[in-house]
């Protein structure tokens, strides 16, 4: 997570935010390529191992972030043990994943940018009319296609890549890339999403997972890892306090009613 990969990002980010808001119909050719305009489908969604490939995708997802989830709950419940996983590592991973797949794709870009998906627009045997990536007021209503969910999760990966060993963070970066870039194809080729749609996904994820790595390992206002692990496990004593005045205050109902 350095500037050069930041660099290599936003030039990305320019370079084809530019190119597609000038020629807007290459988000549609590329999509053209696969489509069959004899059966109106697309390719992809014809084959039956592309579900299976999807539910593979989400699941290796879920399998990375699970650690760190453990690790947070485990501290709260048992305060005084060791974190399965380092506290800034596990806070990293559930926050990177909470505020980019979560919050940005999901809750800011997907309800509100009004784009619709290739399937549902007119060149495609759909009923909308194609809008560019850059302008939101599309008539699609809510989970549109601005940007692509599943890919994001998948370039969501990189979050786990920078934590690698130094030795390995260069495979782990090309394997996280390769895996939302998979991803994205098959979105792309099932006519789901357009190909500006994984790219900016997977663009806002870096800038997420960037942003946060340096904040909790890098700047100044670098996390210390006594202060993340102390504070799992004071939110973890004062759900216990608040469950146990519940239970209380539930035991003091049922006695005086019975």
């Amino acid at each position: 997570m350095n500037r050069t990969g930041l660099a290599i990002a936003l030039a990305i980010a320019v370079a084809v935010g530019v190119i597609f808001a000038v020629w807007p119909r290459l988000d549609l050719d590329l999509s053209a390529l696969f489509y069959d305009s004899h059966r109106k489908i697309f390719i992809i969604n014809a084959q039956l191992w592309v579900t299976s490939l999807r539910r593979a995708g989400r699941g290796i997802v879920v399998l990375v972030v699970a650690p760190a989830f453990l690790a947070a709950i485990g501290k709260m419940i048992w305060p005084r043990r060791p974190m399965l996983i380092e506290g800034r590592a596990a806070w990293f991973l559930v926050v990177t994943l909470a505020l980019g797949p979560g919050v940005i794709t999901n809750l800011v870009l997907k309800d509100h940018w009004h784009r619709p998906r290739p399937i549902d627009v007119t060149e495609f045997g759909g009923s909308f009319r194609f809008t560019p990536w850059w302008d939101p007021r599309g008539p699609c209503a809510d989970n549109c296609s601005f940007v692509s969910g599943e890919p994001s999760g998948a370039f969501w990966t990189l979050s786990a890549a920078a934590l690698a060993p130094p030795q390995y963070r260069p495979l782990a970066y090309g394997a996280a890339l390769a895996f939302g870039a998979g991803i994205g194809f098959l979105r792309v080729g099932g006519g789901a999403h357009f190909f500006t749609d994984v790219v900016f996904a997977g663009v806002f994820m870096f800038l997420v997972v960037w942003t946060l790595h340096g904040m909790i390992y890098r700047w100044r206002t670098r996390a210390e890892e006594g202060v993340i692990e102390c504070g799992l496990a004071q939110i973890g004593e004062a759900l216990r306090g608040a469950l146990a005045g519940l239970a209380g205050w539930i035991t003091g109902r049922v006695g005086r009613g019975s």
